[in-house]
């Protein structure tokens, strides 16, 4: 069977050729006799395969030496505990929220201390990115919080909010190197490697130096404070070690494309195709405010659902998989990662053209 296009916003598509080498060294990893699967994480071995990982990626990103690059488990989603553990030292953080994710993080964040809410979407269903230019913003708060681009509700945050000064912290799950970005402006940086990076079970944080402290909140499990993380070298137990190196396969073939300026022309290129058609399409539409749009996640709608339903079935039947939109939105949704082709796209724009055609 030949390989479909896979729109899934994650765990998703990822580069061809880095699956092809991962096959290749799947029994004998480089001669050494054995799959990456099976070797120790104590390795000289291994020990190679992360500090390369690690020496790409703060490459691509040019993080500063006064950045720690961490590759954690338990996704993005137990950041949303450990941030306010590590660093919510006054017992006060501001949230910005504009999906589901910064909804929960919000959420999880209430159980440590006094989680503001400084602006949010939710009153158009999260189709638009808030003002952050001008936010009423405490004194005393620890951090501000995003989430950078939202998966669900497809939107992407173009200029960073003013903090006034404060930390930001920002979680970059499905917009992680789909373009440049200055790491100085963050405090602290992260994201679930599953949607643009590798395989589900790595979260990758990005974390300024003196932000790790040994005086975390009370009761913080010391596999979540980042100093134990950062002082073993992200080694202080078993890491998620395979998806490890594939993560580093996939920061070597963003190097070969011509880093993270090539990656966001590529972008760019690929969201224009779909998003010149939504805008002219009589049946398609968009369902976020223009100037919000993410490159990464397209959401679109017919406005009737049993439309939408067989749009998804006979899709699916044309080899483009996984286009059915989130349950809090409904209707379809395109995730356009960097390792989804042009041809990807083009493929999915002919299709609706046709569907059009034949269901108008």
């Amino acid at each position: 069977m030949s390989r479909v296009y896979n729109f899934s916003a994650g765990p998703a598509v990822l580069p061809e050729e880095v699956l092809q080498e991962a096959a290749d060294e799947m029994m004998d990893y480089r001669g050494c006799g054995m799959s990456v699967m099976e070797m120790s994480h104590r390795s000289k071995v291994y020990d190679n395969i992360i500090k390369e990982a690690e020496a790409d990626l703060r490459d691509l990103m040019k993080i500063p030496d006064n950045y720690k690059v961490l590759f954690l488990q338990g996704g993005a989603s137990q950041q949303f505990a450990a941030i306010p553990m590590n660093l919510m030292k006054n017992r006060k953080a501001g949230y910005i929220v504009t999906g589901q994710w910064a909804k929960k993080a919000f959420a999880e964040a209430k159980i440590y201390g006094e989680a503001v809410e400084l602006a949010s979407s939710a009153d158009e269903t999260f189709s638009y990115i808030p003002d952050c230019s001008d936010l009423d913003i405490p004194e005393d708060l620890d951090y501000v919080y995003i989430c950078e681009n939202n998966t669900i509700y497809g939107t992407k945050f173009k200029t960073l909010p003013n903090t006034k000064g404060h930390i930001l912290v920002a979680d970059v799950s499905s917009c992680f190197l789909s373009e440049p970005v200055d790491v100085t402006k963050y405090g602290l940086i992260y994201g679930g490697v599953q949607k643009n990076i590798g395989p589900a079970g790595v979260v990758i944080v990005i974390i300024r130096e003196d932000l790790i402290r040994d005086d975390v909140l009370p009761g913080t499990p010391t596999m979540l404070k980042y100093k134990t993380q950062a002082d073993n070298d992200s080694l202080y137990n078993t890491p998620p070690c395979y998806g490890i190196y594939i993560c580093g396969k996939v920061f070597k073939w963003l190097k070969k494309m011509g880093g993270l300026e090539a990656m966001k022309q590529h972008n760019e290129e690929k969201a224009k195709i779909l998003y010149d058609y939504l805008d002219e399409s009589k049946m398609f539409h968009g369902t976020v405010r223009k100037e919000d749009r993410s490159l990464m996640n397209v959401p679109f709608v017919t406005g009737d659902a049993d439309l939408d339903a067989k749009f998804v079935a006979e899709a699916k039947k044309a080899g483009l998989e996984n286009l059915k939109g989130h349950r809090t939105v409904g209707g379809m949704r395109a995730s356009i990662y960097n390792a989804m082709p042009k041809e990807g796209v083009e493929a999915l724009v002919a299709f609706m053209k046709k569907f059009e055609e034949e269901n108008a």
